[in-house]
């Protein structure tokens, strides 16, 4: 994690590593530049023996979504790789083996709450809000409504969606987008203790745990148990899985070696 870039600060601390968008000055707006750096980052953070990547950012907003700057500046083609960038970065949220959690204060807009919507968890201060605002615009929001709307469902997809309104921490805690709203003092603490409770155990379970999870999500349920079963039974044979069950058969704390 030697990379210097341009957009983002990347520090690790133990076993976490903080990802931390640094474009203040553009609200963090997903330039093409910056969506790179973001995708080398992970895949990086992915390529450690870390446990946990927080996705954080500078200034007083999360993210204001796409830069519409370097957008307008695009033909289609261009506008398309873009988005394919994109959603590079957002898949890359999902296959990495951490834990990764959201940061989020202030404003989450589009494709910034895309980007809360593919972190597997997500805590907000109470000043966070969020918003699909193509809908009250020009451009809608398609792609950014992929992953929000495999988290709060149809009806309230299609209200965030369609006003472009945005919503406070607590209703997006009530919705199902985040996990926590709490006070701003109390952010950092409250991602600290989230992710800690996520990330206990044998890292070679969680992260097959964490792939098979977002595998099984959209398939049909007998096709879902059948990928399950078989990813299951072949964890049995796991070492964390088998130091786990001798643990508890014999009554004393577990020894991860993974």
């Amino acid at each position: 994690m030697t990379a210097e870039y341009r957009h983002l600060l990347v520090k690790r601390d133990g076993d976490t590593i903080t990802v931390t968008m640094n474009r203040p000055d553009r609200r963090n707006a997903l330039s093409a530049d910056h969506l790179t750096e973001l995708l080398a980052a992970f895949r990086a953070a992915g390529d450690t023996d870390a446990t946990g990547i927080v996705l954080a950012a500078a200034g007083p907003v999360f993210s204001a979504g796409h830069d519409f700057a370097d957008v307008a500046a695009r033909d289609l083609l261009g506008v398309r790789d873009l988005l394919t960038l994109c959603q590079q970065v957002m898949t890359t949220l999902e296959t990495v083996p951490q834990v990764v959690i959201a940061r989020v204060h202030g404003l989450a807009t589009a494709a910034g709450c895309q980007l809360v919507a593919s972190c597997d968890l997500a805590v907000a201060a109470d000043s966070a809000g969020f918003a699909l605002p193509g809908g009250k615009g020009g451009w809608f929001c398609h792609t950014p409504a992929v992953p929000v709307a495999r988290s709060i469902g149809r009806k309230r997809l299609m209200e965030l969606a369609l006003t472009g309104e945005i919503i406070d921490a607590r209703t997006a805690v009530d919705w199902g987008l985040i996990n926590y709203a709490v006070p701003d003092a109390d952010l950092d603490d409250a991602v600290a203790d989230l992710l800690a409770r996520a990330t206990r155990g044998s890292r070679a379970s969680k992260a097959l745990g964490k792939r098979t999870l977002y595998a099984q999500l959209d398939r049909p349920e007998a096709d879902a148990y059948t990928l399950a079963r078989e990813v299951m039974a072949a964890a049995s044979q796991l070492p964390g899985a088998r130091e786990g069950m001798a643990a508890f058969l014999e009554k004393r704390p577990p020894v991860w070696l993974d």
